[in-house]
């Protein structure tokens, strides 16, 4: 959640700032609107309250001269009920600005370059040239199929559209990834952790999947649970609601998991394959970080997810993200896309945020710096998406006659 006090006190900065990401101002307008209220009502309210108690203390004095306190008495009553009333109308109004607020994006870096979608993204730079094939390079599904790797159909048979089975040398191959990712991020100070599938809707309200995004996530019948939509969930909320040492930080930890995902927004986008899937492996990082290093890690997890990708032989480049085309809670973001030659074209895996104290708010994540609590900055990104890394290596290491060769990096694990 963005630092609500600031926004009141730097309402044209912050509103300019947000509506770079899409924020209508008449929402903008509603919560300055709502600070309004909630501040004339809670003046009120100590009005109220401050000749409450000035008349409460007058009972002794009344007593003391033998005067008659039943007046005095049905004004203070009168008084409470005002009062409570007050309150009653500030607590409404404070729930009004909190919901509306939960739906408010986080306040893109003052770096981020300002643009409207993906077309205003920057390209940071290359890794890497793209092999140059001496026969027209199939796509993923094709060889799928030639290699007996992929069953589509029987994906949809077992649930719907959007599933897939892997089978054979691809469910080995997808095995071997997950190892290798998992490997290599704990070799760079990375702890691995197992997690919950599931988790609750406090969790997804801290890291910013809900209430906005409830319409992509799968949930639970009769229970309080989601299936996660990525190990950024669990990971992060670790340390909900706690105060951490300073000593402690950064907390560098990294997850595999499957993800679960509806792909509400993607109707009749890439509906073969399996680039967008309902579940799909995704090996994860996530770090609690010190504020004052929370670039620095950035950094570095832009670099490893890049590093990846390299020891893999895949060509791919990295993008800055537009204020435009940045996730709800992130601050910054570097994607990094895998070249595929079936497709020529550069495809996102993996994605790296800082989503600075955004999460750390809404998740009440907080530091002991000397005397005083201060919120950790979160960061989290791919390391990397497995299902678009097997399409990747699928369509980047295809021979003429379809059959597919196995990195060097993973022939160990296989």
């Amino acid at each position: 959640m963005i630092d609500l006090k600031y926004f009141q006190n730097n309402y044209d900065e912050v509103s300019k700032k947000l509506q770079t990401k899409g924020v209508d101002t008449d929402t903008l307008q509603k919560l300055k609107e709502l600070f309004v209220a909630l501040k004339e009502s809670n003046a009120e309210y100590e009005s109220v309250r401050a000749i409450q108690n000035k008349k409460s203390k007058e009972f002794g004095i009344y007593k003391k001269e033998g005067r008659d306190i039943a007046p005095l008495k049905a004004e203070v009553d009168k008084l409470k009920q005002e009062g409570a009333k007050l309150l009653q109308k500030s607590k409404e109004l404070e729930e009004q600005l909190q919901q509306i607020a939960l739906s408010i994006p986080n306040l893109p870096d003052d770096t981020v370059p300002i643009g409207e979608d993906e077309d205003d993204n920057v390209e940071i730079k290359r890794v890497l040239e793209p092999k140059e094939f001496d026969f027209e390079p199939k796509e993923h599904w094709e060889l799928a199929q030639k290699n007996g790797w992929i069953d589509f159909e029987r994906g949809v048979k077992l649930a719907k559209s959007r599933f897939a089975v892997l089978y054979d040398e691809a469910a080995r191959l997808q095995r071997a990834l997950i190892n290798f990712f998992l490997d290599y991020n704990t070799k760079n100070g990375f702890t691995e952790y197992a997690i919950p599938y599931m988790t609750n809707s406090n969790m997804l309200k801290g890291t910013g999947q809900l209430p906005k995004f409830e319409n992509d996530l799968f949930k639970v019948c009769e229970e309080d649970l989601y299936l996660i939509p990525t190990a950024e969930v669990p990971l992060t909320n670790l340390f909900y609601d706690e105060i951490l040492s300073i000593d402690d930080l950064p907390h560098l930890m990294t997850a595999y998991s499957p993800c679960f995902r509806k792909e509400a927004g993607s109707a009749g986008r890439d509906t073969r394959g399996m680039i967008r899937q309902h579940q799909f492996a995704k090996v994860e990082m996530v770090a609690i970080a010190h504020p004052n290093k929370s670039e620095e890690i950035f950094d570095m997890m832009v670099q490893n997810a890049s590093n990846l990708l390299t020891e893999l032989g895949l060509p791919h480049r990295l993008v800055e993200l537009c204020t435009g085309d940045l996730g709800f809670s992130a601050a910054r973001t570097v994607d990094l896309e895998v070249w595929l030659p079936g497709q020529n074209r550069y495809r996102e895996i993996s994605s790296v945020s800082n989503t600075k104290d955004f999460q750390a708010r809404r998740a009440k994540i907080r530091f002991k710096d000397g005397k005083k609590n201060r919120l950790v900055h979160t960061l989290n990104g791919s390391a990397l998406a497995v299902g678009r890394t097997i399409v990747a290596i699928m369509e980047n290491y295809q021979r003429a006659d379809g059959t597919i060769e196995i990195p060097k990096v993973l022939q160990k694990y296989m």
